[in-house]
C-alpha cells in the first residue's frame, strides 16, 4: 500500500513525486507522452513493460520512455520503500531547451523503449537534494522545480547512458508500437493478469484475446498455463528450489493454488512429480 505521497505540481502537472510503499504492493502506470525518470530506495522492484522485465536494486534508478509499466514490491521485503518519480514532460523539456530544440525529435520516428539503469553518487545526491525539499515543499517555486529539472538532465548526460541531450530527449519520445508475440515471450513467467497484458500490448482485452488467438490458436489462460507448467517441471527436475520458490518464479502468486494446477495437468502434485522424476 502506498503510506504516504507527496508532489510537486509545475503549471498544473504532478512533475516530481515522493512515495513511501508498504510492500507487498503492486502498481501500474501509463506514461503516453512523457519520460519518467524513478529512483528506489529500500527494496527491491521488478518492472515491467512490453519490452522491460528489470530488477531494480537498492538506490539504483531507471530512465523509462513512454509506455506502460507494472511495478512490483515483493512480499519478502519487511521495510518501507522511498520511490522518487520525475516526470519528464516533452513540453516543459521544450521550454527548458527552447534554444536548442533538437532537430532528431522530429526526425526518428521509431525505435526500442529507453531501458536504462543507473547506479550512481552523483544521482544519489541529487536524491538527496530532492529530500530536502520534500521536508521543506514551502521552498519550492516553478523557477527552483526548473533548475531540478535542468540539474538532472545535466548528470544524466554526464552518465555513461545518455551522451548527449539530444539522445535523451530522441530516445524518451521516439513512439512505438508494442508486439504482441514480444510482451507474452518476455513476461509469459510473470504473475500478471490478461488485462495487465492486454495494457502492455496497447489493446483492449476483447483484441488481445482475439490477437492472440490468432498467433497461438490458443486461449492466453489456457496457453499461458500450459508454458509455466512445463517451466516448473524443468525446474523440479534439476535444482533444489522449493515448490514455492518453483511457484513463484513460474508466475504463480500461490503455491496452493500452484501444486492444484499441476496435478490437474500432470495428474501428480509437484512433490511427486520430482520424486518419480529422480528415481
Amino acid at each position: 500500500m502506498i503510506e504516504n505521497r507527496i508532489a510537486f505540481r509545475y503549471k498544473g502537472k504532478e512533475l516530481i513525486e515522493k512515495l513511501i510503499i508498504r510492500p507487498p504492493f503492486s502498481y501500474s502506470a501509463i506514461f503516453h507522452n512523457e519520460g519518467c525518470f524513478i529512483y528506489v530506495k529500500g527494496a527491491k522492484t521488478k518492472l515491467l513493460s512490453s519490452e522491460v522485465n528489470l530488477d531494480l536494486k537498492d538506490k539504483e534508478a531507471v530512465l523509462l520512455k513512454c509506455g506502460s509499466y507494472f511495478a512490483d514490491w515483493m512480499k519478502k521485503a519487511t521495510q518501507p520503500v522511498t520511490v522518487i518519480v520525475v516526470h519528464l514532460y516533452p513540453d516543459l523539456l521544450k521550454h527548458l531547451y527552447k534554444n536548442e530544440l533538437p532537430k532528431s525529435l522530429k526526425r526518428r520516428e521509431v525505435m526500442d523503449q529507453t531501458k536504462i539503469i543507473l547506479h550512481n553518487d552523483f544521482i544519489t545526491k541529487f536524491i538527496e537534494s530532492l529530500e530536502f525539499y520534500f521536508d521543506n515543499p514551502s521552498l519550492i517555486n516553478d523557477d527552483l522545480l526548473e533548475l531540478k529539472i535542468r540539474e538532472l538532465i545535466l548528470l544524466l548526460i554526464q552518465t555513461q547512458n545518455a551522451s548527449s541531450i539530444l539522445e535523451l530527449i530522441e530516445e524518451l519520445y521516439s513512439p512505438r508500437v508494442a508486439n504482441l508475440k514480444q510482451v507474452i515471450n518476455l513476461h509469459q513467467y510473470e504473475n500478471l493478469s490478461i488485462e495487465e497484458l492486454a495494457t502492455l500490448c496497447g489493446l483492449s482485452v476483447s483484441s488481445f484475446k482475439r490477437d492472440f488467438k490468432e498467433i497461438y490458436d490458443d486461449s492466453p489462460g489456457s496457453y499461458l498455463t500450459i508454458k509455466k507448467i512445463e517451466k516448473a517441471k524443468e525446474l523440479l527436475q534439476v535444482g533444489d528450489l522449493s515448490i514455492s520458490e518453483i511457484s513463484y518464479h513460474v508466475g504463480f502468486n500461490d503455491p496452493y493454488y500452484f501444486t492444484r494446477t499441476f496435478k490437474k495437468k500432470e495428474g501428480v502434485p509437484p512433490s511427486i512429480y520430482r520424486e518419480q522424476f529422480q528415481s
